[in-house]
C-alpha cells in the first residue's frame, strides 16, 4: 500500500487521461497517471534498497503503473539465470503492449545464443505478450552485429491474428528494412508476408529517416493494392 500511496504522489490527471486512451484494452480506473522516467526512478530506488523483491512477487498487479515499474526492474536486472526465471513468472500478467516493449532487460546482453532459444519458447506459447515481446527481442537485439536470416524467418512464420502480434510482425520487418534491407527486402519482393503486415510494414519504414529515398520510392511499388 505504501508503495500505491507513493505513486499517487506523482499523479497526472492529463497524463492519466491521455495515456489510457492509447491502451484502450485495460480500464482507465486501472491507470494512476504517472509517468515513465519517474517509473524508472523508483524502479532504481527499490532495486537499491531491495524493496523490489517483494514487489515483484506480489502478481498479478492491479494497477498499470505496477505492471510497468515491474518492467522496469527487470529491465536493470544484471543477473541472467534469475532475469530469465523472473520473465517466465511475469510474462503471462502483461496485458498491454506499453508494459510489454519497455521490458528491454540489459542482460540479454551476455548471452544472445541463450536468450534467442528463450525467444523461440515465447513465440510457441499462446500468450500475445509473450509472443510480442519476443518479437521486440529481436527487434531491439538482433538486427544488428548479431543479425542472421534466421531472425527474419522466425518473425515471419509467426501465425497469429492478434493485433498487437501483427502490428510488433510489421514494427519488426520496417526496422530491418532499415538496418537489413539485402537481406530483407526480398521477404517483400516475393510477397510472403500477411497482406496487412506487409503494408504497414512498408508504411512505418517510408516514414522513417532512416532508410534511402531511392528505396523509400521501390517500396512504395512493392505495396499490395
Amino acid at each position: 500500500m505504501d508503495l500505491i500511496n507513493e505513486l499517487y504522489k506523482y499523479q497526472d490527471l492529463k497524463y492519466r487521461d491521455f495515456h489510457s486512451s492509447l491502451i484502450p484494452n485495460i480500464d482507465k480506473e486501472r491507470f494512476i497517471g504517472v509517468r515513465t522516467p519517474i517509473l524508472r526512478k523508483i524502479a532504481k530506488e527499490m532495486i537499491n534498497d531491495g524493496s523490489y523483491k517483494e514487489f515483484i512477487k506480489d502478481l498479478p498487479h492491479y494497477y498499470y503503473e505496477e505492471n510497468t515499474l515491474h518492467s522496469c526492474i527487470l529491465s536493470e536486472y544484471k543477473e541472467l539465470d534469475e532475469l530469465l526465471n523472473e520473465l517466465d513468472v511475469f510474462l503471462p500478467y502483461i496485458d498491454n503492449w506499453a508494459t510489454c516493449d519497455l521490458l528491454k532487460p540489459k542482460a540479454f546482453n551476455k548471452d544472445l545464443n541463450r536468450i534467442l532459444d528463450k525467444v523461440k519458447d515465447w513465440i510457441n506459447t499462446k500468450e500475445v505478450y509473450s509472443i510480442r515481446f519476443a518479437i521486440v527481442t529481436l527487434l531491439s537485439f538482433y538486427l544488428d552485429v548479431k543479425f542472421d536470416k534466421e531472425i527474419n524467418e522466425i518473425v515471419l512464420n509467426i501465425e497469429n491474428d492478434d493485433y498487437y502480434v501483427k502490428m510488433a510482425q510489421a514494427w519488426y520487418f520496417s526496422f530491418a528494412l532499415m538496418k537489413q534491407y539485402d537481406s530483407t527486402i526480398e521477404i517483400f519482393i516475393d510477397k510472403k508476408l500477411d497482406k496487412w503486415i506487409h503494408n504497414k510494414s512498408i508504411q512505418k519504414a517510408i516514414e522513417s529517416y532512416q532508410i534511402n529515398p531511392v528505396y523509400k520510392s521501390y517500396l512504395r511499388s512493392l505495396k499490395i493494392k
